[in-house]
């Protein structure tokens, strides 16, 4: 038995590993973050380009608890940079509808003070390839290009990493 387990868990390392490869390859470091419109579950329409200038930290979520917990720090994050020049903005990117959205939304641990957006056509899943590997975290500058990501629930990004990133963000923007 124990012979039987081992093969198994040396045949799925490749299969893991190609996966793990195939989610990172979505987007890279360094590429401009595709754009999209949506409506967020309050109502109004927003626009990613409509942040240029701006450090928008960007999860798109289902319906999950990874996706609950990477968004509750997505609230901490909001929070410690108030006041600064970063956007935080949600999306439920598996096209659920704002009835579903809310009740999600209403079971988080905190408040979700971010834009919270819906996406019935499902366009950021296939624009940024979310889908299997959810949630993602995006880190994008101010002009646009992707700095920093984390794909999938398998490292679930803290705020104080996301922060961290952020901050040389805005380091480097003051140097400009």
């Amino acid at each position: 038995m124990k012979r039987l387990l081992s093969i198994l868990g040396l045949l799925l390392i490749p299969v893991l590993a190609a996966q793990l490869a195939f989610a990172a390859g979505f987007f890279k470091v360094g590429e401009k973050a595709p754009a999209f419109t949506l409506t967020a579950i309050t109502g109004e329409t927003v626009g990613l380009d409509s942040y240029k200038g701006k450090i928008v930290v960007l999860g798109l979520f289902h319906i999950c608890d990874p996706c609950m917990m990477q968004g509750t720090t997505l609230q901490k994050v909001s929070e410690m940079t108030k006041g600064k020049e970063v956007a935080v903005l949600g999306v439920n990117s598996s096209g659920n509808g704002k009835k579903e959205v809310g009740e999600f939304l209403a079971s988080f641990p905190v408040k979700v003070t971010y834009p919270y957006l819906l996406d019935p056509g499902k366009v950021t899943d296939k624009l940024y390839g979310g889908g299997k590997f959810i949630p993602n975290v995006y880190v994008i500058d101010q002009q646009g290009v992707i700095r920093w990501q984390r794909v999938g629930n398998m490292d679930l990004a803290g705020a104080e990493v996301i922060v961290a990133e952020v901050e040389k963000l805005l380091a480097a923007g003051n140097r400009m």
